[in-house]
């Protein structure tokens, strides 16, 4: 799938990055920032928004504070490899509440999923009532987070 590619200039960057840190900020105060005055600014939020280069507006949860403290991050080798396989799995996957990251990757495994839980026995209840019931899957390997020391969602 080809994505069309946006070069943005200084003043959509300097957007870019100041809702990345603060999404609730109101035009005028952007504006001031970046030294531009609020029509403009706001045009380009729109064009941005509009471009899909900003796709949504979100709130960053402490994970810890709500009962979500574990990650587990669970690679998942298909036994099947063919495109019916893959798209049930993708699909029952995507439904999951517990897995925030899915990716599709390259190597020994076919998926790797990041997984939040509030401890091992709600992971394990996961495991085993949830992920392990999708058809298709031949091997899995969970890898438990002992410590976060990075997360970020800002890409600019």
């Amino acid at each position: 799938m080809a994505t069309e590619i946006y070069i943005p200039d200084e003043k959509d960057l300097s957007i870019l990055r100041i809702l990345q840190k603060d999404a609730k900020l109101s035009i005028r105060d952007i504006a001031v920032r970046i030294n531009l005055s609020p029509t403009p600014t706001h045009e380009r939020i729109k064009r941005l928004e509009k471009l899909g280069i900003i796709k949504g507006y979100t709130t960053v949860v402490d994970r810890k504070k709500i009962n979500k403290g574990m990650v587990v991050i669970c690679m998942v080798a298909l036994n099947v490899h063919n495109k019916k396989t893959a798209g049930v799995f993708i699909e029952q996957v995507g439904k999951l509440k517990e897995v925030v990251e899915f990716y599709n990757i390259s190597g020994e495994f076919d998926f790797m999923l990041k997984i939040l839980a509030a401890n091992m026995d709600d992971f394990h209840e996961f495991f085993v009532n949830k992920l392990s019931e999708i058809e298709g899957i031949g091997q899995t390997k969970s890898i438990f987070v002992m410590n976060s020391i990075k997360e970020s969602y800002q890409i600019i």
